[in-house]
């Protein structure tokens, strides 16, 4: 007896990020809603995006057909799962071949998270970036002679406990650059589960409900015997505490201050006009007294085009006070402007988001999901 298979196949967002990074050609039919879709796609140098909404589909797939490639994968998209699967099977129906869903939808994407080596540390160290590539954000992990500490944990505490544990190393550390705004931190809950120490900047931490360490200027943390220091600078500007740090001197992790294509935006807490002077001085006058050599990893990034070859985002200081167009506005006065002229729109849901950094509120993890929907919206990109 002869078993038919059917041409339909689950995509997970792992591999759609493998596609992504190794710019697979690859046709998306995104069928959720048209401002959703407006609002936060999937993006890839090699993808094509069509949005269909999935009620405009129901008595039939023709429509989508008329503007589908011939000879390409085909990923349907839609909110969790359900209505692209239901598009999907329309799709194969009708003939498609290699035609796929997203499983667990685009809030799979939101929450996936891929690790890339930086490199190697002195003395045998490693500094692994965890790119969440579907939400711009990065974390890191510095690993050494068994311990490690985790920089601007994301909420899905579980992919660096697991990751710590394959690399046989305990949880030392937590720390946070700043109050995220735009994501929910899991530094603090990580810290407590791994029972390890959660750091914050205390500027940052006025309205906290929790117990902290202070994360402050001249603080020296050590990871493992091999003494990778992490030096905090303090570097207000995107918050009044927002903090960077210095990693066994090769790399700076800049938090929101400083990205690869853009800078830091200064109003997430209504206080722009008071700290735009700040962000001004800490890109042109702290990070300039910096080593040009420092690799700057930053906590976010805006475009898929900020993506290196590996997957990672980085790129060295002195670069880019060459070509960051953030970093080529010396007059304080003109840099206000830019930054005033270029605010995106807010992070969805970032009051709540703050309120949630602070434990001030409890959302679950369904609540939390919603409320991070979304792209980061972090940067000003002058035009």
């Amino acid at each position: 007896m002869s078993v038919t298979t059917s041409p339909l196949q689950a995509m997970s967002a792992a591999e759609l990020t493998r596609r992504v990074l190794n710019k697979e050609p690859l046709f998306i039919l995104d069928v959720r809603n048209g401002s959703d879709a407006a609002d936060w796609q999937i993006e890839g140098e090699s993808i094509e995006l069509v949005n269909i909404p999935y009620f405009d589909l129901l008595e039939g797939v023709d429509a989508a057909l008329e503007q589908m490639p011939v000879g390409k994968d085909i990923l349907v998209v839609c909110a969790k799962e359900g209505s692209s699967k239901f598009i999907a099977e329309q799709l194969a129906e009708a003939g498609r071949s290699r035609v796929y869903y997203l499983e667990g939808g685009m809030k799979a994407w939101s929450e996936h998270l891929e690790p890339v080596l930086i490199g190697q540390l002195h003395d045998g160290g490693s500094l692994f970036q965890f790119v969440r590539i579907g939400k711009g954000c990065l974390s890191y992990m510095v690993i050494s002679q068994g311990e490690a500490a985790v920089i601007d944990a994301v909420r899905m505490t579980d992919v660096f406990k697991d990751f710590a544990a394959d690399k046989g190393a305990t949880i030392k550390h937590t720390l946070d650059t700043h109050l995220h705004a735009d994501h929910i931190s899991g530094g603090r809950k990580l810290a407590e589960q791994a029972g390890a120490t959660y750091w914050l900047p205390p500027k940052d931490a006025e309205e906290v409900t929790f117990d902290y360490a202070k994360l402050e200027e001249g603080k020296v943390i050590t990871v493992g015997n091999s003494k990778i220091e992490i030096q905090p600078v303090y570097s207000p500007g995107h918050t009044i505490g927002s903090t960077s740090f210095i990693i066994d001197n090769r790399y700076l992790l800049t938090g929101d201050i400083l990205f690869v294509e853009s800078i830091g935006r200064p109003d997430l807490a209504g206080k722009a006009e008071d700290w735009v002077e700040d962000l001004h001085t800490t890109l042109y006058s702290r990070y300039k007294d910096l080593s040009e050599e420092l690799i700057v990893l930053p906590a976010h990034f805006g475009k898929v085009t900020e993506l290196g070859t590996g997957g990672e985002v980085s790129a060295r200081l002195g670069d880019l006070f060459k070509n960051n167009p953030g970093l080529q506005i010396t007059a304080e006065t003109d840099f206000r402007r830019m930054v005033s002229d270029n605010l995106p729109q807010h992070p969805n849901s970032y009051q709540e988001i703050r309120q949630t950094n602070m434990g001030k509120i409890q959302p679950d993890d369904e609540q939390q999901r919603e409320m991070e929907i979304g792209p980061n919206r972090c940067a000003v990109h002058d035009k």
